[in-house]
């Protein structure tokens, strides 16, 4: 069966996009899936947390993988060992995915579908392929949600961030019309909720108030505000393996099953 592909945009930077991809991965290792972890920011966040060997700028990445100027260099090329069993990743280093973006940009034909094109070689020896995007909705980003079977949005209780929720769902809805039918948008993510404040409830409050009236799901379990979970992906530890951290764990394993409708529940 080949992969399922999911992927988390967002404009806005700092919403906990790329740690939530982290845990993701980790719940799914955790039952066993095979899973690809595909570096799609310029930032290599995703990479410096989740590659198990620390990487040269210069090593060959994903950047290789896309890019007209490297015709010899594939995606499967690009592989590396990921830091759990079960986990490899296709990574981003130095600064050439931010050049393939620019070269994206002005390419004449089929340029949505580079990422698409160079996953398929790969996607039936994967279980779960997670793609991490940059804060933008730029190509890459385009590229990223026509390649994935499901995209969901994170956000979290701030104002210029709900305001980007809007921008994101219409770029959705755009990929969805014209180059990948079949993308599902899964819902939206509330991320680094914080019960204890009165404004960040008013928030959740408005998501959900707005979800019922566009249409769309504000997945469950909502996830707290909590140190463990930014700390634990950082220090490069599991969450599972983190002190007193059990209750997030089921979070996550909970979060995967929302998005991908129980498709890997045992």
């Amino acid at each position: 069966m080949s992969a399922l592909v999911i992927s988390e945009p967002n404009q806005k930077g700092g919403t906990g996009k790329t740690t939530s991809m982290v845990h993701l991965a980790r719940a799914a290792v955790r039952r066993g899936l095979r899973v690809l972890f595909v570096d799609a920011d310029p930032q290599g966040s995703g990479t410096a947390l989740l590659a198990a060997d620390g990487l040269e700028e210069d090593a060959p990445g994903l950047a290789n993988a896309l890019s007209n100027q490297d015709a010899e260099t594939t995606l499967p090329d690009v592989i590396v060992p990921g830091l759990w069993t079960g986990l490899e990743v296709v990574p981003t280093t130095g600064g050439g995915l931010g050049i393939v973006r620019d070269e994206l940009i002005v390419a004449p034909l089929a340029r949505e579908r580079r990422l698409s094109d160079a996953l398929e070689p790969v996607r039936e020896r994967y279980d779960l392929i997670l793609i991490d995007t940059g804060p933008s909705l730029d190509q890459l980003t385009i590229n990223a949600l026509v390649a994935s079977d499901i995209a969901a949005a994170v956000t979290e209780p701030d104002y210029l961030a709900s305001r980007g929720l809007v921008q994101l769902l219409d770029t959705i809805t755009t990929v969805q019309k014209h180059y990948a039918p079949g993308l599902r948008f899964a819902g939206v993510i509330a991320n680094n909720y914080d019960a204890r404040k009165k404004e960040a409830s008013h928030w959740l409050e408005q998501l959900r108030e707005a979800a019922s009236a566009q249409g769309f799901t504000v997945l469950e379990p909502v996830i707290p505000a909590r140190t463990a979970i930014a700390n634990s992906s950082q220090q490069g530890i599991a969450l599972d393996e983190w002190p007193r951290a059990r209750p997030l764990v089921d979070l996550y394993d909970q979060q995967l099953d929302a998005i991908t409708e129980g498709r890997f529940t045992s």
